[in-house]
């Protein structure tokens, strides 16, 4: 793997059943107050934090670094927020979401080609609007990310940007939470689609430390060579 596209973190919370979400208008909440600490502190130690379109539509999330000391410390040493990223293919996202109207991150939005004129027209005011190919490809976002500055990512979801960069092998490190219970609804979305992943019964991804916080466990594996175990 290139030692030039930046390291990259995948996180997520699902439930024991495979889901990110349930199928209803509200948010499901799989995390917990311990978990959420957990992941601020990841966010405010990255360049960058990535999430997909339908992300976005769904959880409508702000994607910035809450706790004020956390935020503080990114501050003394000179480093700006974490820039928000979307990749956003073929569709459309609101640019009065959270995403583009929350915080002072530099936000930069993944188009494939066909949209990218359009989308620069309806959120170039808000975003920079970047052509990435078609369709997007995870390789070129992170060229594209380490030809800013990137060098460690975190990627928030959802399932189809999970598995766009799993089947890819460009994921260095995931961080997947499990929920103590069961979604059970084939219409929610889930951690990963269908996929050629390059970790399998013949190449067994490798844990490096599971961890119980209260309700919730988190498994941590390596993904790559580039693995760090801090």
């Amino acid at each position: 793997m290139s030692e030039a596209r930046p390291y990259v973190v995948l996180s997520c919370a699902m439930s024991l059943d495979g889901y990110l979400d349930d199928a209803s208008d509200e948010r499901l909440v799989l995390s917990n107050r311990e978990d959420l600490d957990r992941v601020d502190g990841m966010r405010a130690g990255c360049d960058a934090i990535l999430v997909g379109a339908n992300t976005i539509r769904r959880d409508n999330p702000r994607l910035m670094v809450r706790a004020p000391e956390h935020r503080e410390r990114r501050a003394e040493r000179g480093l700006p927020p974490p820039a928000k990223v979307a990749i956003l293919g073929h569709g459309d996202i609101d640019p009065q979401s959270r995403f583009f109207t929350h915080g002072d991150a530099q936000k930069i939005v993944y188009c494939a080609t066909k949209t990218a004129r359009r989308n620069h027209v309806r959120l170039g005011g808000r975003a920079e609007v970047v052509d990435g190919g078609d369709p997007v490809g995870a390789g070129f976002v992170l060229a594209d990310l380490a030809g800013r500055g990137v060098r460690r990512l975190l990627v928030e979801g959802g399932g189809t940007v999970h598995t766009m960069f799993l089947t890819a092998g460009l994921v260095d490190e995931l961080q997947l939470v499990i929920a103590p219970f069961f979604v059970g609804d084939g219409r929610a979305p889930r951690f990963v689609g269908d996929g050629h992943f390059p970790w399998h019964p013949g190449h067994r991804a490798t844990m490096v430390d599971v961890r119980q916080m209260d309700d919730v466990v988190l498994l941590r594996y390596a993904l790559s060579d580039r693995f760090e175990a801090s």
